[in-house]
């Protein structure tokens, strides 16, 4: 079954993973394509409807980056978003120019309410605006169909051709209605039907992977995680016993966190699959003894995470298939459009080269961390994996300050589930991250008529959206207080609580 689509043209706009994001909340399916996309292959895809991203050029200059101009020919409906705007603007008759002044942030709009776009949208609403050119002239057949104080179009559109285009980012939560101008666009003006859910994607999914797996050998190098976990789930529902995961525990989990990850996929779980769990924690604390720096830290648990697997992977013998969890975001952080690559994506990810597979299942690879957790909800796993917090690869390796010894880890992990329990209890609210991590600070204490020279622990949370910015949270003194209290009291080795209250940046979210 093919979705009905639509193709988002990235120029280099910042924001390119809201708009999809957004559209795909419409429930409506698209991808990200760069704008050099071959016309040929835009026909092929066949989209219901194309959205021009944000960029940092301007139009107007020598080479700037403007797509093919063809795809104003393909008789289907186009949104231009800030740079995108701009395009449609330039391309088909219009002038840009720098504006006299500057607009950033928050601003007021005025609508037009007769625009399709804008319908069930205020008449005055708070859009988001960045950008230092504006559109001075529109196109022939084009109208105006909003503006600001310092922006006379702020919107523009061609309803003969179904051609819009806002100077501003609706995809941003800071456009207070913004997202019911996307959808708008995809299910009124684009007419999807909005068919992309999660049931639809396992279903398909499912069918796929059994075509283009039949009898042949799957592997996964389980972590535990959201993303390999669903995946596992799926190839399990998919082929059964032909899947063999390989979980290697590092020692470095939080708190029962080996255990809860076997009972979902051990031989006691509810998913047919081959499952193997590999108990090395001793072997990485051996590793990393007498190791204090952060960055040596994370290099010797990942050398050691693949050589406990190379040793695991090499009893199983030849695989055909290889699996990983890659999503949506690693492929278009990956420098897919002409967004700056912000992390590479390796599809072996470093895995030895005698397993010998024909190639790569990456059944998630379409899907955004939500799609991705309402997937594993539809298959059963428990909501306690999958809505798990953010965890690092190196684990509680670098939550710990200074040498990882097993003291601190224990004392980390203890402290770690009290914080967590007793804010799932409270009911706080908005929290994106949070965590207890061990200082190498000690100090002096007193418990019982005793004197007591102890670690501190830092208790840290955060409310974020995209976690590469965040404020510190305001959990309630009461609730900090009741918290503190029960880890003194229960965790050896503790005898001072901390909270961190930097936001990010300065500081990161997490400790090292």
């Amino acid at each position: 079954m093919k979705h009905e689509s639509i193709l988002i043209l990235d120029f280099g706009g910042q924001y390119n993973q809201l708009i999809a994001r957004r559209v795909r909340e419409s429930h409506v399916y698209c991808e990200v394509h760069p704008d050099t996309m071959p016309i040929e292959k835009i026909r092929e895809m066949n989209p219901r409807g194309i959205i021009l991203t944000g960029g940092p050029q301007s139009v107007y200059v020598e080479n700037a980056v403007l797509g093919d101009s063809r795809i104003f020919e393909l008789g289907i409906p186009i949104l231009g978003i800030c740079y995108g705007a701009q395009v449609i603007a330039h391309v088909l008759g219009g002038k840009v120019d720098k504006a006299e002044t500057s607009e950033y942030g928050r601003t007021e709009v005025s609508i037009d309410k007769k625009s399709p776009l804008f319908e069930n949208v205020s008449t005055k609403t708070i859009a988001w605006m960045s950008h230092t050119d504006r559109i001075f002239e529109i196109p022939n057949g084009f109208e105006v169909t909003s503006s600001t104080q310092n922006c006379p179009v702020a919107s523009m559109e061609d309803s003969s051709r179904k051609f819009y285009a806002v100077q501003f980012h609706p995809e941003v939560m800071h456009t207070d209605e913004g997202k019911i101008m996307l959808d708008n666009f995809v299910r009124k003006i684009c007419e999807c039907r909005g068919d992309w859910t999660m049931s639809n994607f396992i279903q398909t999914t499912v069918e796929n992977l059994k075509s283009r797996i039949g009898s042949g050998r799957a592997l996964c190098a389980l972590s535990g995680g959201v993303d390999s976990s669903v995946a596992a789930v799926l190839m399990s529902k998919a082929i059964g016993k032909q899947l063999t995961c390989v979980f290697v525990d590092h020692g470095l989990l939080r708190k029962n966190e080996g255990d809860e990850v076997e009972q979902v996929f051990g031989s006691s779980g509810i998913y047919d699959l081959n499952f193997i769990r590999v108990n090395a924690g001793d072997e990485f604390l051996q590793a990393l003894k007498n190791v204090t720096e952060p960055e040596s830290k994370r290099k010797i648990i990942g050398e050691k995470f693949i050589r406990v697997f190379e040793r695991e992977a090499k009893k199983i013998g030849a695989v055909d298939f290889l699996v990983q969890g890659t999503i949506y975001p690693d492929v278009i952080e990956s420098g897919l459009g002409r967004a700056a690559t912000i992390k590479s994506h390796h599809n072996v990810g470093g895995l030895p080269n005698y397993v010998d597979f024909k190639e790569i299942v990456e059944p998630l690879r379409l899907l955004f961390k939500d799609e991705v957790r309402e997937v594993g909800r539809q298959l059963g796993i428990p909501e306690k994996l999958v809505s798990r917090q953010p965890f690092p690869g190196p684990g509680l390796g670098i939550r710990i300050i200074g040498e990882v010894t097993a003291e601190k880890i224990s004392i980390v992990q203890n402290a770690d589930a009290i914080y967590r329990e007793e804010l799932e209890k409270s009911g706080v609210k908005n929290l994106g991250q949070y965590f207890a991590a061990l200082t190498n600070m000690r100090s002096v204490g007193v418990m019982g008529d005793g004197r007591t020279y102890d670690y501190a622990i830092v208790l840290r949370a955060v409310e974020t959206s995209d976690f590469m910015t965040a404020n510190a949270s305001q959990i309630p003194w009461e609730i900090l207080g009741k918290i503190s209290n029960r880890i003194v009291n229960e965790v050896k080795g503790v005898n001072r609580v901390l909270y961190d209250c930097t936001s990010k940046p300065p500081a990161t979210i997490e400790l090292e």
